[in-house]
């Protein structure tokens, strides 16, 4: 395996770290070498999160340089418009259809871009979906990060015994359940 880099994109609080741990671990129950940079601003006020992952058999840097990203899981769109220009020719992105308004857009000295799905699948292959309804189905909007993580295992093709066994041990004892029937969902979607 040649080395596999996953960008996780986000604002404060929507739960990409944690996906950046389970990724961290899928590495290690595969018997990948791993690294996982964190790259946030002002997360805890809704500002914007970047984290890396890159997983192979021998990871020199977490950083992924621009055109270098084969993946993409992005939970809220103007995130994904953001980090496009790390995306490979050839990567996929998971992106939900969120919108979550930055303070420019809140204070109204800004707008909240138009079209950014047609112009995120013009450059790339776009699996846009609706987390956030389906986290409501299942009655607990804490997993749409786990319910996006199920799609973009899908989409790379990895175990799926592997992947839940990394959510078992990342996430807290109590929610398991329903964190692996999020999986299940966005793996089905």
């Amino acid at each position: 395996m040649n080395t596999t880099s996953i960008l996780i994109v986000g604002v404060g609080g929507q739960g990409t770290l944690l996906s950046s741990r389970i990724l961290g671990k899928l590495a290690e129950y595969s018997g990948y070498d791993v690294k996982v940079s964190e790259v946030h601003g002002m997360a805890q006020r809704g500002g914007s999160v970047v984290t890396y992952v890159r997983m192979g058999e021998e990871v020199a840097s977490p950083i992924i340089e621009e055109g270098g990203a084969d993946y993409m899981l992005s939970f809220e769109k103007l995130e994904a418009l953001r980090y496009v220009n790390l995306m490979k020719k050839n990567g996929k992105m998971v992106v939900n259809q969120q919108r979550i308004d930055p303070m420019p857009v809140i204070s109204g000295t800004a707008e909240y871009p138009q079209e950014i799905m047609n112009k995120l699948s013009s450059k790339i292959e776009v699996h846009e979906m609706d987390a956030v309804d389906i986290a409501n189905e299942i009655g607990n909007i804490r997993v749409v990060n786990t319910i996006m993580i199920g799609k973009l295992a899908k989409i790379m093709g990895n175990s799926k015994e592997i992947w839940l066994k990394a959510i078992k041990e990342c996430v807290p004892p109590k929610t398991v359940d329903i964190n692996i029937e999020a999986f299940n969902r966005g793996y089905q979607d």
